[in-house]
């Protein structure tokens, strides 16, 4: 597949996201719940964990930005739940890697649709909407633990 096909599939993918989101709602009066922004575009994402024995059971996002914020926080809500806290955060880093266009390690985390994101390491400005979902995902399990 050449890149500029790629590119395409990875702009089809976010948008989708976007358009579509996954989780998008909250949880029970009893979860993890989180509010982040970012003053520097107006994006504003609120996360909600559901953490029992260690494992992120449900998340849901609810918020206001751009296609890459809200796309992202659709992919990292699907993509951590069932998972232990642990990989989770080891996804958040990987993710976070891939955007300051660090050497990702190679890995056993399937990051699946995420990669799709990695373009944006290209737009530093963009790279806050990217990672706002996944540092309130990370401030919620810290709490957490």
């Amino acid at each position: 597949m050449s890149f500029d096909n790629l590119d395409t599939l990875y702009r089809q993918v976010i948008m989708d996201h976007y358009k579509n989101p996954r989780n998008r709602g909250t949880l029970s009066e009893d979860a993890l719940t989180v509010d982040m922004n970012n003053p520097t575009c107006g994006d504003r994402i609120q996360i909600h964990l559901q953490v029992n024995d260690n494992i992120v059971e449900d998340a849901k996002f609810e918020g206001e930005g751009c296609s890459i914020s809200l796309s992202s926080a659709s992919m990292m809500t699907q993509a951590i739940k069932g998972k232990q806290v642990d990989d989770a955060l080891k996804m958040s880093k990987i993710f976070s890697d891939m955007m300051l266009g660090k050497e990702v390690e190679e890995n056993d985390i399937d990051l699946g649709d995420i990669e799709a994101l990695q373009g944006v390491s290209k737009f530093p400005a963009r790279i806050k909407c990217a990672t706002l979902a996944w540092k309130a995902m990370e401030k919620g399990v810290g709490e957490e633990q």
